[in-house]
């Protein structure tokens, strides 16, 4: 290497070009255009229609002097509240409206605590068990309203019921062709009872499901620190289920709450209105007396009654996810 090229200065490397900047993307547009609103569009209507047609007619029907001459005729007098006023001064009323928080509670209650203990044994069950107990409770829910409450008519009939016939054989002889549903205390027995094995199910299933979500290692933590069963379910399981529970409550309560095909295949109410709660209630009223506008007033009194109390219960969850 001559003189020259060794104190030659050294060659600077070109600069590398900056990469250009990537363009703006451009906003994706929707090429479905109004077509999946246009396919959804005749369920939607429909189900608008059946919700609040029949809805609007009831508030409609309450505010009117409506009865079988106006159903015939189809015109009637506004009248405001004036149904509203004279269910609310009527004492058989406010019976009927105890009553129903009665059902209602009662109902709730052992739904709720039947499910519980339903769902803890099946999840402490084997396999083949787990499907027998799954399979027993799908069943049972599936079975149709009107057919299981006309086989507990046939359990309690009087001469020919499998009850009285047990009763009597143990020794009970009071018991032979009693009259169940001609007693109001049993025949208000005998629909929770009904109410209660037809809903049991579903909730049980429901709870089954929540509790298989929960891990298996906090348990495990808790019953190495000491905690027995009971302490486990109340601070380990429950809290993880609450949402769920609270579900399954506040869909027990409607369901309880409306409850009529079954009082109204048993009993349609009797003895006297010892099973008559607000649904049954209104029927009697636009079918018997033949007053559909206070029947439409009791049912959105009904309607009221039932969202008020779903209301504190979801106050009462909200309230609870906050705090925790």
């Amino acid at each position: 290497m001559s003189a020259t090229e060794e104190h030659a200065p050294p060659r600077r490397r070109p600069a590398r070009a900056s990469a250009p900047p990537a363009p703006p993307r451009r906003p994706t547009r929707d090429r479905s255009g109004p077509w999946p609103y246009v396919l959804i569009a005749p369920a939607v209507l429909g189900m608008l229609y059946l919700l609040l047609y029949p809805l609007a007619r009831a508030v409609l029907i309450s505010l009117q002097d409506f009865r079988l001459r106006e159903l015939i005729s189809g015109d009637a007098d506004f009248v405001g509240l004036a149904n509203y006023r004279a269910l609310l001064t009527d004492a058989r009323f406010w019976t009927v409206v105890r009553r129903t928080f009665l059902f209602m509670a009662v109902d709730v209650v052992l739904i709720m605590v039947l499910a519980l203990l339903v769902a803890l044994m099946t999840e402490r069950l084997g396999r083949v068990w787990r499907t027998v107990v799954l399979s027993s409770l799908v069943l049972a829910w599936a079975m149709p309203v009107v057919a299981a409450t006309t086989v507990f008519q046939w359990l309690f009939h009087s001469e020919f019921g499998i009850v009285n016939w047990a009763l009597t054989s143990l020794g009970a002889h009071s018991f032979e062709r009693y009259p169940w549903f001609a007693h109001g205390t049993a025949a208000f027995a005998i629909l929770v009872t009904l109410v209660v094995w037809q809903s049991v199910p579903f909730a049980a299933i429901t709870l089954y499901s929540a509790l298989t979500t929960v891990p298996a290692e906090l348990q495990e933590s808790a019953r190495l620190d000491g905690a027995g069963a009971f302490r486990i379910l109340r601070s380990v399981t429950f809290p993880m289920i609450r949402p769920i529970v609270m579900l399954v409550l506040c869909l027990e309560v409607i369901w309880t709450f409306k409850a009529f095909v079954q009082i109204w295949v048993m009993t349609k109410g009797g003895p006297g209105d010892a099973t008559t709660i607000l649904p049954v209630y209104a029927v009697q009223t636009a079918l018997s007396r033949q007053r559909y506008d206070l029947g439409s007033a009791a049912s959105m009194i009904t309607v009221v009654l039932m969202s008020g109390v779903l209301v504190l219960y979801f106050r009462q969850m909200f309230r609870q996810e906050n705090e925790s």
